[in-house]
């Protein structure tokens, strides 16, 4: 492509984010997300509530997107778009949206993997972030994910170990669930654990064969281990709740890390990225950053906003199947298991 200027506008709505940017030959101009805050009185995301507040959203975020940016939709050579994995609710919003948006002007339609985004929003231009060097391993950590994935090239993408059961994420917010925290209970988990003390509490690590997790029944000894506990004193959580947060999350970490070792081994790869909303914990951060000095590891963090949900990473993939000529047609559907 000999075209200056390249704008993408990306749109994310693959759960309870509606979200949209674009995109300047790699540069963000814009990244507009819209929370939806009804989810946590129900401890989680309800699907249907979720597809009605994207219908809501969406209209206004991307016009937000395009005005931020500071040009106009007729500069727009591109929509990309969420086509899976996700709630099918969701993604059937921003799906239709796209199709229809793109179709109106008259330009290209790109359909992306939300979970090749997580791992390609670092090829976003950022000051001060590196871009990794193929290959890389990347581990994307979320609510509904867990993976470590071989990256040859942009497209060419080996998931080479997953959950076998339940994802780091939904692990991070059953634990808080039973220690009373709310929802979403990550964050409020890591911001505890910098208070505590991480080896106050022993979990056994789940043993899983190959590169494979299992956070199953981690989740469930927690539970196990706080009814026990309360049992003998009613106020053991309140009265320990920052180191217990500590102890989940350093047997989380070390569960994580412990396959990228394995993996960085087998592989013969040392250079290591991580993705998804999980890997905005910041001690999952820290253990990567350490990670350099013990294991002889090139790490690779993205920038905070890039980690959880938006659009910006979605906008960054439609860039590079830009410039391959990677179109897709007006019959695309949305997936909601849409594998890499």
């Amino acid at each position: 492509m000999s075209l200056e200027k390249i704008y993408i506008l990306g749109i994310e709505s693959s759960c309870d984010d509606t979200a949209a940017a674009v995109i300047c030959n790699g540069k963000v101009l814009s990244n507009v997300v819209a929370n939806q805050k009804i989810h946590e009185e129900y401890g989680g995301v309800v699907p249907e509530l979720a597809s009605r507040a994207h219908q809501q959203n969406i209209v206004p975020v991307v016009h937000q997107a395009i005005a931020k940016a500071g040009i106009t939709k007729h500069d727009l050579h591109a929509v990309a778009f969420t086509r899976g994995p996700g709630l099918m609710g969701s993604l059937l919003v921003g799906t239709s949206f796209a199709k229809s948006f793109a179709y109106g002007l008259g330009i290209p339609l790109i359909d992306v993997n939300h979970m090749q985004a997580h791992i390609l929003a670092h090829y976003i231009d950022e000051e001060g972030f590196d871009k990794p060097t193929f290959p890389f391993l990347a581990m994307t950590i979320s609510g509904g994910h867990t993976q470590i994935v071989k990256v040859n090239h942009y497209f060419d993408m080996e998931v080479i170990g997953e959950t076998i059961d339940d994802a780091v994420g939904g692990a991070y917010d059953k634990s808080g669930k039973v220690l009373g925290v709310g929802y979403p209970a990550g964050p409020e988990i890591d911001k505890r654990a910098q208070q505590g003390n991480p080896k106050a509490f022993q979990f056994t690590k789940p043993k899983v064969d190959g590169l494979n997790f299992s956070f199953s029944g981690l989740k469930t000894a927690i539970l196990y281990f706080v009814q026990r506990e309360t049992k003998k004193n009613p106020d053991f959580v309140k009265e320990n709740l920052n180191d217990i947060c500590a102890s989940i999350q350093y047997t989380i970490i070390g569960i994580l890390i412990d396959k990228l070792k394995i993996a960085s081994k087998q592989t013969g790869i040392n250079h290591i990225a991580i993705g998804g909303g999980v890997s905005a914990n910041s001690g999952i951060r820290q253990a990567l950053k350490d990670g350099e000095q013990k294991f002889g590891w090139k790490t690779y963090i993205p920038k905070f906003e890039y980690t959880t949900d938006n659009a910006a990473m979605i906008a960054i993939v439609g860039y590079l199947k830009y410039l391959e000529d990677d179109f897709t047609s007006q019959d695309v559907m949305a997936s909601a298991r849409l594998k890499i």
